[in-house]
């Protein structure tokens, strides 16, 4: 295993641990509002900064881009950036639905190179490392076989607070609510795309997300067999935010979806 997923799975496994500590005390938990629908709370300022820790105790001139705290500065010429979710599905966090994780991403030189998704819950820990393999508690995972879309489990996620591309949005969940086996929205897209990977959904797409939602979850999907880009086909999405994952042969159809659902204007 490299040494930097080793320390990604360290800093996964501290946040963890304070995670836990707060899911049994959650009267004590301060939370703040960052906007409409959009919580931070004492759980994940503390969680972020046992990940912080972790990293800089190996690594201290490595930058970090962290949901929370924001862009940390790092030495340019080393070229490492850690990009960090200490609670994704902090809504479901606080509303003691167990659907959450920690994601944890590192990219050198503009490219993803591993990943590690912790889910606290289940104890299930995600791991990846540039062409290595996708890894569930350390057994190898791969994308579903599923060919057909009828046939399909698709994973998204609701607008929640931005609600400009609803129209949209509702356009590509009808015509993949009509023409599937199912759709699921669990809450937390870092946990949606390591369910790829892992082929318990066989695709996901969604909308606005931020890179510390897709970073980790996009290196796990390539590395178990599967695809990433953004609405355009593109790899942009850690730029866009728009996303579409899913197994090589469920690809196609569902492009062909957004394609034809959504506006150019919105898939940018």
């Amino acid at each position: 295993m490299h040494p930097y997923l080793n320390i990604a799975i360290e800093a996964a496994q501290a946040a963890g641990k304070v995670i836990r500590f707060y899911q049994e005390r959650f009267d004590q938990i301060a939370i703040e509002h960052k906007g409409r629908n959009d919580y931070v709370s004492q759980c994940d300022h503390e969680a972020e900064a046992a990940i912080i820790k972790t990293i800089r105790k190996y690594h201290p001139n490595h930058a970090i881009l962290a949901e929370e705290s924001g862009q940390h500065s790092g030495d340019k010429l080393c070229g490492v950036e850690w990009i960090i979710d200490p609670l994704d599905g902090t809504t479901n966090f606080l509303h003691q639905f167990p659907q959450y994780a920690v994601s944890i991403a590192v990219r050198e030189k503009g490219k993803l190179t591993h990943a590690a998704i912790y889910d606290p819950v289940a104890e299930e820990m995600f791991s990846a490392s540039r062409g290595a393999g996708a890894y569930l508690n350390q057994f190898r995972i791969r994308v579903s076989e599923q060919k057909q879309l009828n046939d399909a489990l698709l994973a998204t996620g609701f607008p929640y607070h931005d609600f400009s591309y609803i129209d949209a949005y509702l356009a590509s969940f009808k015509v993949f609510m009509t023409s599937t086996a199912g759709i699921r929205r669990a809450g937390s897209a870092a946990l949606d795309l390591a369910y790829v990977a892992c082929g318990r959904v066989d695709g996901f797409w969604e909308f606005n997300l931020k890179p510390w939602d897709i970073a980790a979850g996009a290196l796990l999907i390539k590395e178990a067999g599967g695809l990433v880009t953004d609405f355009n086909g593109s790899e942009n999405y850690l730029e866009t935010g728009n996303v579409m994952a899913a197994n090589p042969k469920l690809y196609k159809p569902m492009a062909q979806v957004i394609g034809q659902t959504i506006p150019k204007e919105l898939r940018r």
